[in-house]
């Protein structure tokens, strides 16, 4: 009997055998739980000003501490930190910004996320991690009935009050996926607005635009402060409350529906999916915009780590995959979708057009 795979590999070992697995490591169980330390590091750096002391070139540490009215002896340990996680580099004494670090953690940046520490750090979401036992026993956040998804919930100021920055550029790479009639007015209904970056996106891209945005009246203090900041206030209004329960109107060119749905179940998803296609016009659009796992719920890492999250904070949230929107909105009166990436974001578009 000959076996045909049983000749010798160049290596001179038999090709039949399997490859030596690695012999067991506790590494990753201990970065795991090691974790908070990144986390703690960063926060020093970003409450120290750290990144902001170097961005104008290299910095030794007795220069950056006095810059940052801090210890020499604490900046270099945390700067030393702060180069093996990624965020610095070092030449002899001095540190240097990386690329990343200059664009998102200087506050000489237009895009600067050190504010994102007050919503990603909130003891709203840190608190629902804290009890993710009792989330998963129960299958739903521990913190409370309702969790993140409570009436005018103050978690959702800081966030909008610091995401902005971040979302320009998918909301502008959305906006240039949907072109809209130029000819005509055109209207936009913004859900769950927020910082409202994705509704000016597109009033700034089509002059002819209304835009309307829907948040808690509290919230939408962030969104109007916005619009004002990038001259639209003449062609915004708003619309304060639930998404499910007030009236949205009618004759939408356009509803954006950014990082909204994955709050809740998939009956509620739809439920608001059928409001959205009555208040669309006909061949209107609607641009859902999440987190979206593959079909194996594990890849990309990203969105899929995602449904953790609504697991700790919200009663029944989830990260969804393509195809279940696909299901939700044809449930819903739509076309079969699309799925579409969004520049400098994890987010992508899943948009679909009313019947």
């Amino acid at each position: 009997m000959i076996i045909e795979n049983a000749t010798p590999s160049a290596s001179g070992q038999d090709a039949t055998r399997p490859s030596p697995q690695p012999d067991p490591s506790p590494a990753l169980l201990f970065d795991t739980i090691n974790a908070y330390q990144r986390t703690a590091a960063i926060k020093a750096g970003i409450e120290l000003d750290v990144f902001t002391a170097v961005a104008d070139g290299p910095a030794n540490a007795p220069t950056i501490a006095n810059r940052c009215s801090a210890s020499p002896r604490g900046i270099r340990i945390l700067c030393d930190n702060l180069v093996v996680l990624g965020f610095l580099t070092k030449s002899g004494e001095h540190y240097a910004l990386t690329m990343d670090s200059a664009v998102f953690l200087s506050r000489k940046s237009p895009a600067y996320a050190g504010g994102t520490l007050q919503f990603l750090l909130s003891d709203d979401l840190r608190g629902g991690f804290e009890r993710l036992t009792e989330s998963v026993r129960k299958g739903g956040t521990a913190q409370s009935a309702e969790g993140t998804i409570a009436p005018e919930h103050q978690v959702w100021i800081s966030f909008a009050r610091s995401m902005g920055p971040l979302m320009a550029p998918a909301a502008a790479g959305l906006a240039d996926l949907i072109p809209l009639d130029q000819s005509r007015p055109s209207k936009v209904l913004d859900i769950s607005a927020s910082h409202g970056m994705w509704g000016i996106e597109f009033a700034k891209k089509n002059p002819r635009s209304h835009l309307v945005a829907l948040d808690w009246a509290t919230v939408l203090e962030v969104s109007l402060e916005n619009a004002r900041a990038s001259g639209l206030e003449a062609r915004f209004s708003t619309i304060a409350g639930s998404a499910f329960d007030v009236d949205l109107g009618t004759g939408y060119d356009v509803i954006l529906v950014p990082n909204f749905l994955h709050h809740f179940n998939p009956a509620d998803c739809v439920r608001f999916l059928k409001r959205a296609h009555a208040a669309l016009r006909p061949g209107g659009t609607v641009a859902i915009v999440e987190f979206v796992p593959g079909s194996d719920r594990v890849t990309p890492p990203g969105p899929a780590s995602f449904s953790i999250v609504m697991l700790a904070t919200t009663p029944q949230g989830d990260a969804y995959t393509f195809a279940e929107y696909s299901d939700m909105l044809a449930q819903a009166g739509f076309a079969p979708p699309t799925q579409q990436s969004l520049p400098a974001s994890m987010n992508v578009a899943v948009i679909a057009k009313s019947s």
